[in-house]
């Protein structure tokens, strides 16, 4: 063999190692990383005292208090497995008839369903059932409010409590709020007891009244009529509702894995499997192979 010959040999040889072991390198910088899907929002539907199913929102005035609100999703939709929807009803004692005149309002009682796939109205194109919920029915000013979560709005802290509604400070809980109704006709009692009657004694010997400058008269007020105060309509400054809930939140694992936040892509992952020896020693046959592809080439141009 000729030294051109042999020399081009070991080269091509060198060259070929090196490929074979850069390849794997590059194919393993390469990793996909996907999103599991998760369960979206859900239509609810619900209907009071029999009537037609709706998912109307806003806030109703009630003749008589709707002690128990039927509910399930609504047609047309896909929910999927082992997805789930709490829809809670809650009573409050309150201030006033209706959202403005309101006030601080006071948790009575709630109660809370969990609606599946099983309560789409026609799922399967089967005849399906409905859940339903009740509370107490007030005796006096009050508001029940029917929202997709399972918080108890009672002014409470900790896990599963939430600020009670307080309409002079704007605070328009609950949250997901769906639908509400208002009224009464008398205010609530406070609970509060009368203070004992005086007990009759002695009268104390009284201080002759020292005699006091008569007042100032006071400039006349002014002949103009005093605006009459009106109370807006409930409809322009009431919270809003929508019939659209978000499921319930799963139960984290024991261990949970870190998982990427919605601000910062995912990265890639290469898995406990991946050929980091084969990579290794592949790099070390490449470096063996260009040294002695080296060596050989200069002793043959010596030679």
């Amino acid at each position: 063999m000729s030294r051109s010959l042999q020399s081009r040999t070991l080269t091509v040889l060198a060259a070929t190692a090196f490929a074979a072991a850069v390849v794997p390198v590059l194919g393993a910088g390469t990793a996909s990383a996907t999103n599991g899907g998760s369960c979206q929002s859900a239509t609810v539907q619900y209907r009071v005292d029999g009537g037609d199913w709706t998912s109307q929102g806003g806030f109703h005035a009630w003749d008589s208090a709707p002690g128990s609100v039927e509910v399930r999703l609504a047609p047309g939709q896909s929910v999927g497995e082992g997805c789930k929807y709490p829809v809670s009803l809650a009573e409050y004692t309150t201030e006033g008839p209706n959202w403005n005149t309101s006030g601080r309002q006071t948790f009575v009682e709630k109660d809370t369903v969990y609606l599946t796939s099983a309560d789409v109205a026609d799922a399967g194109g089967a005849e399906h059932t409905w859940q339903k919920l009740s509370v107490k029915t007030p005796d006096c000013y009050g508001q029940i409010d029917l929202y997709g979560d399972d918080i108890a709005y009672d002014g409470k802290e900790g896990e599963g409590h939430g600020p009670a509604p307080y309409q002079p400070d704007g605070v328009v809980t609950p949250y997901h709020l769906i639908a509400a109704w208002n009224g009464g006709d008398k205010a609530c009692e406070t609970g509060a007891s009368e203070p004992p009657a005086p007990t009759p004694s002695e009268p104390a010997p009284s201080t002759p009244a020292t005699p006091t400058t008569p007042a100032t008269p006071t400039t006349p007020a002014s002949s103009e009529p005093p605006a009459e105060e009106t109370t807006p309509p409930a409809s322009s400054s009431t919270p809003p509702t929508t019939p659209d809930v978000p499921p319930a939140e799963s139960t984290p694992p024991t261990s949970p894995e870190p998982s990427p936040s919605e601000s910062t892509p995912p990265l890639a992952e290469t898995g406990a499997g991946a050929p980091v020896g084969t990579i290794a020693g592949a790099a070390a046959v490449v470096l063996a192979l260009g040294a002695g592809a080296l060596f050989l080439t200069r002793r043959a141009r010596r030679s």
